[in-house]
């Protein structure tokens, strides 16, 4: 059909992203059904694979959304495209992590890395030891799910959200100390090379990054015999931080006795998410070493063409991923992604006079000083 079919039937077409983000979100489903399926003779091996498709496919959708071009270029002819097969060769997941992540100290990308090394090992041997590398990783592949999760959401809104998609499984975990014991013992079956492989990987990580939930994922599961209630659901969890110091130091005593996923749900409120343009602004001066006031911010939504001019007859026609405009308050409110967008635009003279169309200015560090 074509666009001018498409504006007559009232339909906008997808953003140019909108594919490959269909595309890591599949991936991201089948990664935990394989996960989940205790029949799968390769379970973990197949969530490793298809979790690494998800990471680069949502991380390509990112840079379609922003202009950021990650194709790679032949280094002895500047305007030739390197390719296979025909097609430009793309950014493998590992290059994109470091775009998206530049400091290796972050823990996610720490996370990220791990996986990524971890997934050639297991595609060409050891598949024997694939439940046993899943029971020793299984917080750090929590964490690379939830990190994920994250990332969507953040960074294409809400209902993107595998919580849309998935459901709580059911499980029998380690709630004897019989099965416990079992599972200790099946724990040290974890072939020789790959229990050093993980012990030299995090040699070199921060004690900080090591004991941060979005490098490894841990979380306390007790089980409760309470009388049958109308209004109760079958599963309740109580947040950490809800609770006393008494009640975090039983819940630590009792040890490790399974792994729950649980994403807090998010209410409804208009402009969840959303930022008016003088905080915009300071969030984009915040991440950049150049003076950014509402002045460039107007300068560089009007340069983008990110939302119509006062007096538009068609306020509504925005660009969604950066701008939304409020029907009530007759206002536009601005996306996370495009601030992002704007600091990594903005983080260079050249970036920031092509993107506001002004010169960069540093900020004042020196303070007035008398002779």
């Amino acid at each position: 059909m074509s666009d001018g079919a498409d504006n007559l039937l009232g339909m906008a077409r997808p953003p140019r992203w909108q594919a490959t983000l269909d595309a890591s979100v599949e991936e991201a489903c089948l990664a935990v059904r394989l996960y989940n399926d205790s029949a799968e003779a390769r379970a973990f091996e197949g969530f490793v694979i298809h979790m690494h498709l998800a990471w680069l496919y949502l991380l390509h959708a990112e840079f379609v959304r922003d202009d950021v071009d990650f194709r790679y270029w032949d280094p002895n002819f500047k305007k030739r495209l390197l390719k296979i097969d025909g097609e430009p060769k793309r950014w493998e997941l590992e290059r994109s992590m470091k775009e998206r992540w530049s400091v290796d100290s972050d823990p996610v990308r720490a996370n990220l890395a791990l996986f990524i090394k971890l997934r050639n090992r297991l595609e060409h041997r050891h598949a024997h030891a694939d439940e046993a590398l899943m029971l020793n990783l299984a917080g750090h592949a929590h964490a690379l799910l939830v990190n994920y999760e994250t990332e969507l959401t953040n960074q294409f809104g809400d209902t993107q959200s595998l919580a849309l998609r998935l459901r709580l499984p059911i499980f029998v975990g380690t709630f004897t100390s019989q099965g416990e014991q079992a599972l200790r013992r099946f724990r040290k079956t974890l072939p020789a090379d790959l229990r050093s492989f993980v012990t030299d990987y995090e040699s070199g990580l921060d004690e900080e990054v090591i004991g941060d939930s979005r490098y490894e994922f841990r979380l306390r599961a007790m089980v409760e015999l309470a009388p049958k209630d109308p209004d109760a659901v079958a599963m309740q969890f109580t947040r950490y931080e809800d609770m006393t110091e008494e009640e975090r130091a039983i819940a630590e005593e009792m040890g490790r006795r399974g792994q729950v996923i649980v994403r807090e749900q998010k209410r409804p409120v208009s402009g969840l998410g959303r930022l008016m343009p003088k905080p915009a602004a300071a969030e984009v001066e915040s991440g950049i070493p150049f003076v950014f006031n509402v002045h460039h911010f107007t300068a560089a939504w009007k340069r983008k063409g990110v939302r119509p001019r006062v007096g538009d007859p068609n306020p509504d026609r925005t660009n969604p991923d950066f701008c939304v405009y409020d029907e009530p308050t007759k206002s536009y409110r601005y996306t996370k992604a495009y601030v992002n967008h704007l600091i990594k635009k903005c983080s260079t003279p050249e970036g920031f006079e092509e993107t506001t169309g002004m010169v960069a200015r540093g900020k004042a560090t020196d303070s007035l000083s008398v002779d």
